[in-house]
């Protein structure tokens, strides 16, 4: 259960409206239906949020450590990187770090360097004095790019090729969540508006979808109807046979 879907139910059984507990907790209704999306957007930052979250728990007294602690897990796993979240589930190895090179390696390479390039010169100089005829040297061929990743394959976050979805955020932004069979992260974080990306995994993907109403999903080549309306929290799986 999310941090937005705790906060509706322990309000619903506080017994409690909206605006009674925007009264409560002295925040706007607004800002407190978008919590219970999961949207923190406008709570002015990470720590402000994690402060309405308190006080709210505070409000309809319940345990503010626990909703601490979901609050932590979904919201902070946002400023993590991919590459650390893949690293964690095993799905690629932590780079070793590069070594350094000591100022005194430099100083050897710059002296080898430097005598190289004077024995090369004293070479061409004497087979030019040597010959009559003129040393023709080819301009060197435009050399190959080094391949550069598309902005394309940056929204591509694979564990397989078994399912494919694709997610567009094409009437609002949306907070997502997606993994795979075996439980590993494939991203967490805020979606803007107008942006699309590609899960694909072996056998089966799980998505959690903040803002279902403002998304369009695509599942192995087909569209799906939509999944939700605005501001309710979805989630869904989708297999090989979606």
């Amino acid at each position: 259960m999310s941090i937005g879907t705790s906060i509706a139910k322990a309000r619903a059984l506080a017994g409690l409206s909206i605006d009674e507990l925007s009264a409560i907790t002295k925040l706007r209704g607004t800002l407190l239906r978008e919590m219970e999306a999961d949207v923190f957007t406008h709570c002015g930052g990470r720590m402000y949020a994690r402060g309405h979250v308190r006080n709210i728990a505070v409000a309809l007294k319940v345990d503010d450590k626990e909703f601490l602690r979901i609050f932590d897990e979904e919201q902070g796993v946002e400023k993590r990187t991919m590459r650390d979240l893949l690293v964690e589930n095993s799905v690629m190895r932590q780079p070793e770090e590069v070594r350094k090179v000591s100022w005194k390696a430099l100083v050897i390479i710059s002296l080898i360097s430097l005598a190289l390039i004077g024995l090369i010169q004293i070479i061409v100089s004497n087979v030019s004095g040597s010959t009559s005829s003129e040393v023709a040297i080819e301009a060197p061929t435009t050399a190959t790019p080094t391949p550069t990743t598309s902005a394309a394959e940056q929204n591509i976050y694979s564990t397989g090729k078994g399912v494919e979805v694709i997610v567009a955020t094409t009437r609002a932004k949306s907070w997502l969540f997606v993994s795979d069979s075996q439980g590993r992260t494939l991203f967490s974080g805020q979606l803007p508006q107008g942006v699309s990306k590609v899960f694909t995994s072996e056998s089966q993907l799980d998505l959690k979808v903040g803002n279902a109403g403002g998304v369009d999903l695509q599942v192995n080549g087909k569209k799906i109807k939509a999944i939700g309306v605005d501001s309710q929290v979805v989630s869904v799986s989708y297999g090989v046979d979606s």
